[in-house]
């Protein structure tokens, strides 16, 4: 009887065989966009299709080989075949690990755009500041990547700290990368704010939410209260003179978003719209929050001390993400962007995680 790994992976090796069929047909070879489309699949699956079928190889000669080993009695002749044996078991092992790797689930907003939220939690200013560095680690880490970013909205405070920042990074897979970054970062260190040297632990809350496209989550206008303000803070002395800033309030559910980043009124409630439709369409995603509050502190919890997901530990120069039990001793360079060692860590563990069938990521 077939697994139902089985059947998929037969499913397809046939689907790859009919599209050998399809791409050799004339009438489809004259549909430019047909032909384009069905090529992207074929060449999407030959990889994986050619691992099916090597695997299938291996496994009849291991068969084979296990038989020769029971009816043969010439003892050299069976260490022959025992080190073809564990030559084959080797190989196997790997393309079955590559297989594995290609048929997990994937999520389908991994190519997406991030909305990331920052806020402060425990700690005060020192808390509003770690907020800026985190905010200044994953723009770094962005711009690294070829990818840019806009700030939505924030709340600076007067040393440089931010009680919240939220922004958007805009580059293919994004979401991929930045997923795994929601929940409470500690920080252990020395405040600047400290003049008697003791080292203090404050922590930040991060949201990472797939953008929303319009098409995916329609927003009914008679949802929404947009209310202009006068805007306020960093950006020059055109803040105050107009009212662009934008206030978005979504009647049903009483979630608000703000913008003031942009001089023009028509950018600003454009960014405020796109940050409501991602939070929105995330709620819809999580069905079994009873609001959206819920659902934001299931996410980034509460910012007490008590939970984290990662610290950053400044007297020993130390990154520890404790789902994973990761420690790089590496803190500046990973503070300055570096985070491709973390990321990879985090994807690999929730990949793995996932083919086992467990949903804790």
């Amino acid at each position: 009887m077939s697994s139902d790994r089985d059947i998929r992976l037969d499913a397809t090796v046939s689907r790859y065989e009919e599209l050998n069929e399809l791409l050799a047909d004339l009438t489809i070879m004259a549909d430019q966009n047909q032909y384009r489309a069905l090529a992207q699949e074929h060449a999407s699956l030959s990889d994986l299709v050619a691992d099916i079928r090597r695997s299938r190889k291996l496994r009849a000669e291991l068969e084979e080989n296990r038989i020769l080993l029971t009816e043969s009695e010439d003892a050299e002749f069976r260490e022959l075949v025992r080190e073809d044996i564990n030559l084959t078991e080797a190989e196997l092992e790997e393309i079955e690990q590559r297989i594995e790797m290609t048929i997990a689930p994937t999520d389908p907003n991994d190519q997406k755009n991030v909305i990331m939220e920052i806020r402060a939690g425990a700690g005060g200013e020192e808390a509003a500041l770690f907020a800026a560095t985190l905010f200044q680690m994953y723009t770094s880490y962005a711009e690294q990547a070829g990818w840019t970013y806009e700030i939505i909205d924030q709340n600076e405070t007067g040393i440089g700290g931010f009680k919240e920042i939220i922004f958007e990074i805009d580059g293919k897979g994004a979401f991929s990368r930045f997923k795994y970054e929601s929940g409470v970062h500690r920080v252990q260190r020395v405040p600047v704010t400290e003049s008697g040297g003791r080292i203090h632990t404050s922590t930040v809350t991060v949201a990472v939410l797939p953008e929303a496209e319009e098409v995916e989550f329609e927003i009914n206008p008679d949802d929404l209260q947009i209310d202009t303000y006068r805007a306020s803070g960093a950006g020059g002395q055109h803040v105050n003179k107009t009212s662009s800033a934008i206030r978005i309030t979504h009647l049903p559910s009483g979630i608000v978003v703000t913008c003031q980043d942009q001089r023009s009124q028509h950018k600003n409630r454009d960014k405020a719209l796109r940050h409501l439709r991602s939070i929105l369409l995330e709620e819809e995603r999580s069905r079994q929050a009873a609001d959206i509050a819920s659902e934001r502190r299931g996410q980034v919890g509460t910012g007490d001390r008590s939970e984290r997901i990662r610290t950053y530990n400044y007297p020993q120069g130390r990154v520890t993400d404790h789902r994973i039990g990761l420690t790089l001793y590496k803190l500046e360079s990973v503070l300055g962007g570096d985070l491709d060692e973390l990321i990879s860590a985090l994807n690999a563990a929730a990949h793995e995680a996932k083919i086992r069938g467990d949903d804790q990521w």
